[in-house]
């Protein structure tokens, strides 16, 4: 469904079974560049069967919502090194902007609160989301996230480089080949996916739409948050950091910093999660998430 939030157009997916659901609400946000579909079936189900609506929706500039190409396409290159030399960065919108369309989303589907749920950038949008709107937040799950503090480790630099490459062209073959490098460089070595389970998930995301230069915008909005690690013992709700000790992209000790910044947070560790949601990660990650959601009800 389309929805009107925060003055954009954002498409969302909700499970709500009409207006006297009074179910409380998952709201999931989800990482960089990855759109709604990418929330795998199993914690829809699971998270259903445990009495929540659930709603996700793809973030700004990024699947069916709206896109920002009228704001430029970001020189990545540049914004990394601004980054790394700790000069200020003029993203074309924020994560600030983005965590205000996740409250309008919950505005435009009359949800007063929510547990919020986020992945990698997404969990960085509800940090934001958790200090702009506190009251409207029952609880908050980081998940492969980070504080954003500049002294964390990096990513491995051949990582990065793949992270960055291109298509070797624009058909859809090499697009879904590109895409597949990349799932398997950043997925989780205890629980591999199968390939061409891989392969049909990323070709049903990239039919569906596929957006690179939204991506780069939301990169520069990543590298511009320079602010949100002090601001997190701000933070008084609770909250569930997750974190596998095999990401590659954002190493444990991003997670581990994001806790120890929030009274009161909750750290967690899976042993053999990269940076996916992998079956077997899910086995895993649920048996925290679904406990920690329960008791804050």
């Amino acid at each position: 469904m389309k929805l009107r939030a925060n003055g954009i157009d954002i498409e969302a997916q909700d499970s709500s079974t009409g207006a006297d659901d009074a179910r409380p609400v998952v709201l999931l946000i989800m990482g960089l560049g990855m759109q709604l579909v990418a929330w795998p079936a199993a914690v829809l189900r699971l998270l259903d069967e445990a009495g929540y609506r659930v709603i996700r929706f793809d973030n700004r500039d990024i699947g069916l919502s709206q896109q920002f190409d009228a704001l430029g396409k970001p020189n990545i290159v540049w914004a990394g090194i601004k980054h790394r030399l700790g000069w200020k960065i003029r993203p074309p919108y924020t994560l600030d902007d983005m965590a205000a369309d996740s409250i309008g989303v919950l505005d435009a589907l009359g949800v007063a609160k929510a547990h919020v749920v986020g992945v990698s950038m997404g969990g960085m949008i509800a940090q934001r989301l958790t200090l702009a709107a506190p009251d409207r937040v029952a609880s908050l799950t980081s998940i492969m996230s980070s504080s954003g503090a500049p002294d964390l480790p990096q990513a491995d630099p051949r990582l990065m480089r793949v992270l960055f490459s291109r298509p070797a062209n624009g058909s859809r073959e090499a697009i879904v080949a590109h895409y597949l490098r990349l799932y398997q460089a950043i997925g989780s070595p205890g629980f591999p996916t199968d390939e061409a389970e891989l392969v049909q998930r990323i070709g049903m995301a990239v039919d569906r739409n596929y957006h690179p230069a939204g991506t780069l915008r939301q990169m520069v909005a990543i590298a511009a948050d320079t602010t949100r690690a002090e601001a997190l013992s701000r933070i008084r709700k609770p909250t569930l950091v997750l974190h596998g000790l095999a990401d590659p992209l954002l190493p444990p000790a991003h997670g581990q910093d994001t806790a120890r910044r929030i009274p009161g947070a909750r750290f967690t560790t899976i042993e053999g999660m990269g940076h996916d949601l992998a079956q077997g990660v899910i086995d895993r990650v649920m048996p925290h998430l679904a406990p920690f959601l329960l008791a804050h009800r």
